[in-house]
């Protein structure tokens, strides 16, 4: 399958080389992540795009001071939402029956369910399952990047309230939780770039109860 194959050429890349990718490979990894499911179609996150070098030198200090942050071309910034509310829960449900053209009794039940019990979890539960959301969106920006022969590099590593100080994420109800920076990889400068990628075996990793 093309997709294993460019799986496999995939790796947390180490170092960038600052070339820019055009904006029609940008544009379809943000539909890949558009495209993601989410727990009960709420889609609770938002993802920044970050193409402004002086805002990626800002934030590369906050983040272990990685070169890919700057290096890079395009630093995609996934934030979740803060919490659960009535307001937000809504937006999406009225926006599901817009476009289908039709209220649906289950689907409507469905939502009251949903307002009766999230807004009344604490703040944290309810980013934490945003969260989650979140990274499976993330998961299939890194598979979407490989297929269009982009590098990408997952990184946790950085003050997640710094970031959102400087990316003003509190005004708006929003929480960052992880970054992907895309690029291409500098192969003169990164340690990783030839060696053979580590996996457990499928014994390991799969267990089949039929």
């Amino acid at each position: 399958m093309e997709l294993i194959n460019k799986l496999n050429w995939r790796y947390a890349a180490k170092s960038m080389n600052g070339k820019k990718v055009a904006q029609e490979k940008i544009d379809n990894v943000i539909e890949a992540i558009s495209l993601a499911p989410t727990s009960s179609g709420l889609q609770p996150f938002e993802v920044f795009v970050i193409t402004n070098q002086e805002l990626k030198e800002q934030i590369r200090p906050i983040a272990w001071n990685q070169s890919v942050i700057t290096d890079c071309s395009h630093l995609l910034v996934f934030a979740a939402w803060d919490t659960y509310t009535p307001e937000r829960i809504n937006k999406m449900f009225d926006l599901t029956n817009t476009i289908r053209g039709f209220e649906n009794e289950g689907w409507e039940n469905y939502r009251q369910m949903l307002l009766n019990s999230y807004p009344q979890r604490s703040a944290e539960e309810n980013f934490n399952h945003a969260a989650k959301q979140a990274y499976i969106a993330f998961s299939q920006a890194i598979a979407a990047a490989a297929f269009e022969g982009l590098d990408s590099t997952p990184l946790e590593g950085f003050d997640p309230a710094a970031l959102d100080s400087i990316l003003g994420l509190q005004e708006k109800g929003l929480r960052s939780c992880v970054m992907l920076p895309i690029g291409y990889r500098n192969e003169e400068a990164d340690w990783l770039v030839n060696l053979p990628k580590v996996r457990k075996s499928k014994a390991d990793l799969v267990t089949v109860l039929a």
